[in-house]
């Protein structure tokens, strides 16, 4: 069972970058589609926040107001992946980015993150102003 996040690098404020969490693994990789898939984010000397959600039941997802208007989650069950799309990047958007995948689909479950059973390797997303 694997996560993998990807797509992080060193951007300037302002620009826009997209992250990739893809699964593999025979049993999760067939059962991809019934886990919800977040995005939490470390920064250094930081504990490590939720960012958003996307939940497997009806899709619906949820952002922390930090990111709320200018990230978006999007998934294609037929790569196995979600991404995580960045625009308007900050400076204090730089951090580890992390994906992860629960069970559960509603967001009094989701915002919690001993609620996801696995997790990505995490992505670094440096942004400069």
């Amino acid at each position: 069972v694997q996560l993998q996040a990807s797509g992080g690098g060193l951007v300037q404020a302002g620009e826009s970058l997209r992250l990739s969490c893809t699964a593999s693994g025979d049993t999760f990789g067939r059962n991809f589609g019934i886990y919800s898939i977040a995005w939490f984010r470390q920064a250094p000397g930081h504990q490590r926040e939720f960012v958003g959600v996307k939940s497997y039941r009806d899709g619906r997802t949820w952002y922390a107001d930090s990111v709320k208007g200018r990230f978006t989650i999007s998934r294609d069950s037929a790569r196995n992946a979600v991404y995580l799309h960045m625009n308007s990047l900050k400076p204090e958007d730089t951090a580890l980015y992390y994906c992860a995948a629960s069970p559960y689909y509603s967001y009094s479950d989701l915002s919690w993150m001993p609620k996801y059973d696995y997790w990505g390797q995490g992505t670094q997303v440096t942004v400069s102003s």
